[in-house]
């Protein structure tokens, strides 16, 4: 293998992508393109690669002929809405950074009426089986009879992060909807289908993670 014309024998020395040059049996290796796209994730799919009970993951829903990407960040099982996929995972690292406060849009169906003090006890947040959690902001979207929406948006998440504060309340939740990550919004992508990320989100996502002001 040669380096910018040096013979390297060390598989892994450290190389920089659009500097150096990279040769391997005298062909040039050329880095793979950045793919972005966002995916309307179904109720019942994994985000994994592999799943020890055999259950469908969200790779069964790229094309065969997809390169490889990976999920920026998760969805369980039960929740549906808007995934990131990514070969670009310094990217997908920065915008799950704790320190780049990208929010994260979620529309929450719960199994009762709320009031004002419920969304004013989540924006001040409580402590869960150790974690403290919060929500950055939340809003009464529509209220039925027995059944309504909240609006949630967070800036942090933990594993199951709305469920476990809901439940915290004894609040029980019907459905959980991911509608946006930072500049990117899920919109009318039907569920299971796939979408690139167009220039300006993928602009966006790149200035101080895509976090709204």
């Amino acid at each position: 293998m040669r380096v910018s014309g040096h013979v390297v024998r060390d598989t892994e020395k450290p190389v920089t992508l659009g500097r150096d040059v990279i040769e391997v049996d005298g062909e040039k290796i050329a880095p793979a393109k950045r793919v972005y796209v966002a995916m309307n994730k179904p109720r019942g799919i994994v985000t994994s690669a592999r799943d020890e009970k055999g259950r469908a993951t969200v790779y069964s829903l790229l094309p065969q002929d997809s390169p490889w990407v990976a999920p920026v960040g998760r969805l369980d099982k039960a929740s549906e809405g808007l995934l990131l996929l990514t070969n670009d995972t310094g990217r997908g690292a920065r915008i799950l950074s704790p320190d780049s406060h990208v929010e994260r849009t979620y529309h929450a169906q719960i199994a009762t009426v709320p009031d004002q003090e419920l969304i004013n006890t989540m924006i001040r947040g409580k402590t869960v089986d150790g974690d403290f959690l919060r929500v950055k902001r939340a809003a009464i979207v529509r209220i039925g009879n027995k059944y309504s929406w909240l609006e949630i948006v967070l800036d942090e998440g933990r594993n199951r992060h709305i469920r476990r504060l809901l439940a915290a309340f004894s609040i029980r939740i019907l459905r959980l909807i991911r509608i946006a990550i930072g500049p990117v919004v899920l919109g009318d992508l039907p569920k299971g289908k796939l979408r690139e990320l167009t220039r300006q989100e993928r602009n966006a996502l790149g200035q101080d993670g895509g976090r709204r002001r």
